[in-house]
């Protein structure tokens, strides 16, 4: 570096001197240094011409000026006539110069004493060198003598150090001057143009002063670029490059352009002899030629210099940059190592199974892989050390430091890798042999729990039996841990708390299932010892029996494919299963333990769940690799159609989330529960909520089977199929979650079936409801996200808790007439959806299709609100008939259930809903009762004062209905809404239809479906006394009895509540008629409350109550039936 430094210093020193020289050059060729004076400076004095240098040469190569007739020669500015005289004086080169001048005075057209004047004034102003005077005088006779006269006795004034000579014509003076250096006018051959003469050395000191400012503005940039402090990163210094270029670029323009100038100078110059070669120039000429290039030679020289300077400044800079790329690809290269080191540190896990450690040495080989790169870049980077050296970079002692931590760094990371290979390999060998002896465990227990009953019954089964135990054993040489402490000692450096309890749990099932055999030799030793009864065979004769040992987890499969091992274990499976209970019935009080058995059935029942759970992990990791990541490789884009483009979410779904979970959480959990198989059961129970994912899986799955459909010829598909060597095509795999979810309800039924008097019995029994629970969300979900036309948002209505098909008729009373439609023959098919706050009706329509498009849509009708809805559960003449009704009945629709049981379910469901509606209601209720309590007390009308005995009883009737409240919910169902009766009339001949497209079909008047009062007989009429809510109310029948004749109500009349009176008796006002008196409370419905829960009617008060009934919730409890109502009135 400061190598460099001292060179650029010496370069920029070396281009001031070379440009110094230029301009001093450029200034001595023009005479600038000894008489700064240029023709643009005076060019109005010298277009006067009353002096002139016409470029002639006297006989000894003197200058001639000429001083032409000039009228007013004698008012001339003594400052102008300086200033003309030193300029020409200044032209001719310092050598002609010294020689002196000649001057030729032209006189002839004046007088004597002009002449006189002129000569004293040219005398006495002139700068230069004298040689001599040349007068041309007067030609008119009188001044001619006058002159001559007059010269003869001024001699001594007139007397210059120059003699004078007066001519008195043209020819005298070519006596002096040849004739072609005089100028025409002096009746020479000389060709000279003032305005050319004038032009051109106009631009001959323009030139040259150009190339002066040339030479001084290189100085300047040279010095900027010198001292311009070098940028510390890779843009700042590829700017500072392109802008000292570009200023570079634009000081060579200005050079070219003054060489043009110059050139065209020049060309003028010599253009007469380029046009005329026997052309001559003058001296003068000659001299301008001269000036010229000597000025394009020093202007050349200025660009030499300066090239030569900005070569070592590129140079410089281009280093800079280089260094500067360098630095960034170092930080980005090291960030990237270090990124790539500190994931490698993340494969410190040894793995817990083989197919884990599998997994991980798979993923090493994938990182390493795609960490490849980086390393690649990395000893690239640093191999560029040579290249620096040998460029001789000003910077190379800060470069190779650099290049050495990044050759340490990757040859870290290399070994760190191998090591860490090293240590997967190693568990992958312990593993190996855990999963041998593991497998020898169960091929053992197998055989203990294979050998019949009756065959060991006699001395020769027994010996047999011995000798099958004898041959097994003989194969442990090979298979089992031999000494503990050789595999804590050989593995130590792999050994964590983890591996090490699963070597212990793997080492003490092999003692286990030595000492079983121990066990099993004394007991059939004894047998074979003594002579005992032959016992009658029941159990299935032994050639029956296969003695394949099962699979177990982890069991490395070499000649047998995973399908085949799998229907293998299912067959030993089963088969070990029907012996058990086959020698369960047979052999009664045998000496085999039936909790021996049916632990063996367990042990395989979680083998199984164990070993499907990996495989399971295994196809989903190959399906997420092979394929879903395939699909954002650049290198296969290329096979993807823009179709299917950014379409992976909609193919996989969140299969990669399923992964996830089994992977790192549930496969981990079950393998913590080998030894234990009947509490497995809890595995599953912290678990049930992960298990909603799949919900979400199976919801996408008909999308994702369509556009599989769409590309499943497609070549991206066939060429990571090949890549993975599948024999099944991506829809098959895409079925494994759906399938798996399924398969667990089946695992566990089996696990309880063997684990009936087990300690997990109850947590097995409650994980398989809640699977079932979850299987039947997704199988509702599935016919959910297949509703059409519904405007709103499903999610808005809570939960979704039952769902089927069912027959519906429909009933729609409206105002006072209570009118009724004409029911129809022939009931709608209809799709119920019960959600929390909403049950929606539907229109079932089939799909032509495949697959999942095979399955139907649902297209929306109607739904009702769930805060206004009530329920009748039983209708008489059909026990799979129901009844919705809606706003007090206002709409009432029968609903038919396939079963009876499918009836009950549904009007359970129902129940629950609207007594949680209920309870939250009437906390609600209470909480504003409760604060109004706690405010200002409102006083109360006159009228509605009560004794204190009657407050007592009304007290103690409220605290006995609030008792009564949940137990007559409990059986409500079974009885009615409050009637409205119409005598004579049942349900119209047809209801109203709730698809306008199917108003025409079905109508019928041969048979009359079930009139509305059958559904309300059955049950009775009420029970329990309603509690006192102040408000207004609707009389539901006519009542003429009360006190005073004149009070009577019609059924429909709004009535006030004023007082409480004896055996259930309301004292009310008709605001109908105005009138007052008692009536049965019991005959009243409730439709303004002074509670918060209750609102007002949104017409007026003396309007019918069935036209204004709302769909918001109503918390009255003034009604007379136990039936489950709520219904409000409009806000």
């Amino acid at each position: 570096m400061r190598c460099w430094l001292k060179i650029e210093e010496m370069a920029l020193e070396e281009l001031m001197q070379r440009l110094n020289a230029v301009s001093q050059c450029a200034d001595e060729i023009m005479h600038q240094d000894i008489i700064p004076l240029y023709a643009a400076d005076i060019q109005d004095q010298l277009k006067k011409q009353f002096a002139y240098l016409s470029g002639g040469r006297g006989g000894d190569g003197c200058p001639v000026i000429t001083f032409p007739d000039y009228p007013a020669f004698s008012e001339i500015p003594e400052k102008e006539f300086q200033n003309v005289l030193t300029y020409l004086t200044s032209i001719p080169s310092l050598r002609d110069a010294g020689i002196g001048f000649i001057l030729v005075i032209d006189r002839r057209q004046d007088k004597w004493t002009s002449v006189k004047a002129s000569i004293l004034r040219i005398a006495a102003s002139f700068p230069g060198n004298l040689q001599l005077v040349l007068v041309l005088r007067p030609t008119g006779f009188f001044h001619r003598a006058l002159s001559d006269i007059a010269f003869r006795f001024n001699r001594d004034e007139l007397k210059m150090k120059v003699p004078i000579i007066m001519l008195g014509s043209v020819s005298e003076l070519q006596g002096y001057i040849d004739k072609t250096q005089l100028t025409e006018d002096l009746g020479g051959t000389l060709d000279y143009c003032h305005n050319r003469w004038l032009s051109r050395r106009t631009a001959i000191e323009g030139f040259a002063q150009k190339v002066k400012q040339t030479a001084q503005i290189l100085q300047s940039f040279g010095t900027e670029l010198a001292e311009t402090e070098l940028p510390n990163d890779v843009q700042s210094t590829s700017s500072l490059l392109a802008t000292h270029t570009e200023k570079k670029d634009k000081m060579k323009e200005d050079i070219r352009v003054a060489v043009e100038q110059g050139d065209d100078i020049l060309g003028s110059i010599t253009k007469p002899v380029t046009e005329n070669p026997e052309y001559k120039l003058n001296q003068d000429q000659l001299d301008n030629q001269t000036t010229v290039e000597r000025l394009l030679a020093q202007l050349h020289e200025t660009e030499t210099a300066f090239d030569e300077f900005w070569i070592k400044h590129q140079q410089k800079l281009e280093q800079c940059l280089r260094l500067r790329n360098f630095e960034q690809d170092f930080r980005e290269v090291k960030a990237a190592l270090d990124i790539v080191s500190e994931r490698l540190s993340a494969f410190s896990d040894v793995g817990n199974s083989r197919s884990h450690v599998e997994h991980i040495l798979k993923d090493l080989a994938n990182f390493e892989e795609k960490s490849h790169e980086t390393v690649a870049k990395a000893r690239m980077l640093a191999s560029e050390r040579d290249a620096f050296i040998q460029s001789n970079h000003y910077a190379v002692d800060s470069i190779i430091p650099k290049c050495s931590e990044l050759h340490h760094l990757c040859d870290a990371f290399t070994t760190e890798t191998e090591r860490r290979r090293n240590l997967l390999n190693k568990s992958l060998e312990l593993h190996d042999l855990l999963e041998k002896s593991m497998k020898w465990c169960d091929e053992g227990i197998y055989l203990l729990a294979s050998q019949p009953v009756d065959k060991c019954q006699s001395q020769d089964g027994a010996e047999s039996a011995l000798q099958e135990i004898e041959k097994f054993l003989d194969t442990g040489a090979g298979n089992k841990i031999k000494e503990l402490n050789k595999i804590y000692r050989e593995y130590a450096h792999i050994l964590n708390e983890d591996l090490k309890e699963h070597v212990q749990k793997v080492f003490q099932k092999q003692e286990s299932m030595e000492e079983m055999f121990q066990k099993r030799q004394v007991s059939l030793k004894k047998l074979a010892a003594k002579q005992t009864r032959p016992v009658q065979p029941v159990a299935p004769r032994p050639e029956a029996f296969v003695k394949s040992p099962c699979t177990s987890p982890g069991l490395q499969r070499e000649n047998v494919s995973s399908s085949e091992s799998s229907a293998l274990r299912r067959v030993n499976y089963r088969k070990a299963k029907s012996e058990m209970t086959e020698l369960h019935q047979s052999r009664g009080g045998s000496t085999m333990d039936d909790e021996e058995n049916l632990a063996v059935l367990r042990q395989h029942v979680m083998n199984e769940l164990i070993e499907t759970e990996r495989a399971y992990v295994e196809e989903l990791l190959c399906v997420l690799e092979g394929y879903a990541a395939e699909m954002d490789n650049p290198l296969m884009a290329h096979l993807i159609s823009p179709e299917l483009q950014n379409k992976k979410d909609i193919l996989f779904g969140n299969m990669e989330e399923i992964y996830h979970f089994h992977n790192r959480i549930f496969l981990r959990e079950l393998e913590t529960y080998v030894e234990y198989p009947e509490l497995v059961g809890r595995c599953f129970l912290d678990q049930m909520e992960d298990f909603q994912i799949y919900e979400k899986y199976c919801q996408n799955k008909p999308r994702s089977e369509s556009l599989w459909r769409q590309f499943s010829d497609s070549v991206f598909f066939q060429e990571c199929q090949r890549k993975l060597d599948h024999k099944l095509s991506l829809d098959s795999y895409l079925l494994k979650p759906v399938q798996r979810i399924t398969k667990y309800q089946l695992l566990l039924k089996e696990m309880l079936k063997y684990s009936k008097n087990c300690e997990g019995a109850e947590d097995l029994q409650e994980a398989l409801t809640s699977i079932l629970g979850i299987l039947k969300a997704v199988n509702d979900s599935m016919h959910q996200i297949a509703i059409t036309g519904y405007d709103g948002n499903l999610n808005e209505l809570g939960k979704l808790l039952m769902q089927g098909s069912f027959n519906v008729w429909t009933d729609h009373k409206k105002g006072h007439t209570k009118v009724k439609d004409l029911a129809r023959f022939k009931p709608m098919q209809r799709h119920l959806f019960l959600h929390e706050k909403a049950v929606l009706f539907c229109k079932k329509r089939e799909e032509n299709g495949e697959g999942y498009e095979k399955a139907p849509s649902y297209s929306y009708k109607h739904s009702l609100n769930m805060a206004a809805v009530g329920i009748t559960e039983n209708v008489k003449g059909d026990a799979k008939k129901f009844e919705i009704w809606y706003n007090a009945r206002e709409e009432v629709y029968i609903i038919q259930a396939p079963t009876p049981e499918v009836k009950a379910t549904w009007v359970n469901e129902i129940r629950k809903v609207l007594t949680s509606q209920l309870q939250a209601c009437r906390e609600a209720s209470q909480h504003r009762t409760l604060e109004q309590t706690q405010s200002l007390p409102l006083p109360l009308p006159a009228s509605s004062c009560a004794s204190p005995s009657r407050n007592h009883i009304r007290n103690t009737k409220k605290t006995e209905e609030k008792k009564a409240d949940l137990t007559s919910l409990e059986g409500c169902g079974t009885t009615v809404a409050p009637k409205y009766p119409e005598k004579g009339k049942g349900w119209a001949k047809a209801s109203h239809s709730l698809d306008a497209s199917e108003e025409n079909d079905g109508w019928s008047s041969a048979e009359e479906p079930l009139n509305s009062s059958d559904a309300e007989e059955e049950g009775g009429g009420g029970g329990g006394e309603i509690k006192l809510t102040p408000g207004k109310y609707t009389v539901v029948t006519d009542y003429d009895k009360g006190v005073s004749e004149e009070f009577t109500v019609k059924s429909g009349d709004l009535v006030q509540l004023i007082r409480e009176g004896e055996d259930g008796l309301w004292f009310v006002k008709n605001l109908s008629s105005g009138r007052e008196g008692w009536i049965p409370a019991n005959n009243l419905l409730m439709l303004i409350g002074n509670s918060k829960s209750a609102q007002s009617l949104s017409s007026s008060e003396s309007g019918t109550a069935s036209s204004n009934l709302s769909t918001s919730s109503s918390c009255s409890d003034s009604c007379n039936v136990s039936s489950t109502s709520f219904s409000d009135i409009k806000g």
